[in-house]
């Protein structure tokens, strides 16, 4: 068997309302999927968000890097994903957001021509029910209520917080009422989505002190070492590194650093799922804690891809985000299932959901994108 083709294929998906988060609103999800179909027929699918305070990559750069990587993958033998890795690697660096999704869709290829689920291709799974973490994000202390109640009376029992988009005393207040309304025995965690400067972060992690958070979520920019581990020095509450986290290097150095005491681990910001893996065999040996995550607004593709990841790794303390349930309108016939705030692993060949192709056309968008392959 043998790659025959691959597309790289734009889509804008609608939301069913904005999330608001600093530096990004999120009103349509824009994401490419990437469709490869083997000589023999077998068709896999990959999913990567557009992400550009995160990884960088737009619509038209993902495109792009697929249109260039795919020379290299064409005629090879799908089932070869280490072999395809290093290709990439030789052919392009970074673009892990591309690389990710082209390895979610072959990762599919593998489990359909073998049987298997996705997860058996990574490892063993070590859980079979999953606990989401579900996102407060409108922005607005009346809807966030109102939501935080929502989820609550759904079963949910683990909540993101977004902060980082207003003073942070405002932010505090917001964080301290919704926790109320949340009550005991929840996770819950808040997300500054690198929106505070050091010291803003310190007012924020000192009023907030005793209202139940958790865990704070890359609070400070991105490459600011300096500001974590201070702002993790000043606080009981557990420091979690997201967009700081692109590689397992980047865990060792918030752990050596004491920046933070665990980790958002994304198949965009890693290169894919097999990255992901290793990431949270890592952070499991090194005592760290784990959330598992899409981007805002990935369909269920990707989110299955995250979830087959959420089923064999050591811990996920912190929990899994699936950000499909989000999206008005998904891809796949029938959309990942969850219930009462969980998630049960999916034990079908492949991803284990069926992309339909008449709602890809449907959502579909023409981007400026060279082909330089």
């Amino acid at each position: 068997m043998q790659i025959k083709t691959i597309e790289p294929i734009a889509v804008s998906l609608p939301m069913l309302k904005p999330v608001v988060m600093a530096g990004e609103e999120v009103r349509r999800a824009d994401n490419v999927l990437v469709r490869i179909e083997t000589d023999s027929g077998v068709v896999g699918w990959g999913e990567a968000a557009s992400a550009p305070v995160m990884t960088g990559d737009t619509l038209e750069s993902i495109v792009s890097a697929i249109h260039y990587l795919s020379s290299t993958l064409r005629n090879r033998d799908p089932a070869d994903i280490a072999g395809a890795l290093t290709a990439m690697d030789g052919r392009m660096y970074g673009n892990h957001g591309a690389k990710a999704a082209i390895e979610i869709a072959l990762l599919d290829i593998a489990g359909l021509s073998t049987a298997k689920p996705v997860y058996a291709l990574l490892g063993d799974k070590k859980r079979s029910r999953m606990p989401l973490l579900g996102v407060i994000g409108g922005g607005d202390r009346e809807g966030d209520l109102r939501d935080a109640e929502k989820k609550k009376a759904a079963g949910v029992t683990a909540y993101k917080i977004k902060v980082g988009i207003d003073t942070a005393e405002n932010d505090a207040a917001r964080t301290r009422e919704i926790c109320k309304t949340l009550g005991n025995g929840m996770l819950i965690s808040a997300d500054a989505n690198q929106g505070f400067s050091t010291a803003h972060a310190i007012t924020y992690v000192h009023a907030v002190r005793g209202s139940g958070v958790d865990f704070f979520e890359q609070p400070v920019a991105a490459d600011d070492l300096d500001g974590m581990a201070a702002v993790a020095a000043a606080t009981e509450i557990a420091i979690g590194a997201d967009e700081g986290i692109h590689s397992s290097e980047d865990i060792r150095r918030h752990h050596e650093r004491k920046a933070a005491r665990g980790v958002s681990l994304k198949a965009i910001k890693l290169g894919g799922l097999r990255a992901v893996t290793e990431a949270g065999r890592l952070c499991d040996s090194l005592g760290m804690s784990v959330n598992i995550s899409c981007k805002t607004g990935e369909s269920s593709v990707a989110c299955a891809a995250a979830l087959h990841v959420a089923s064999v790794i050591p811990n996920i303390a912190w929990g899994l985000t699936l950000t499909h349930t989000g999206i008005a309108d998904d891809v796949v016939a029938q959309p990942l299932r969850t219930a009462k705030g969980f998630v049960d692993s999916l034990d079908r060949p492949g991803l284990g959901v069926d992309v339909d192709e008449d709602r890809v056309r449907r959502h579909r968008v023409t981007v400026a994108a060279r082909n330089v392959a």
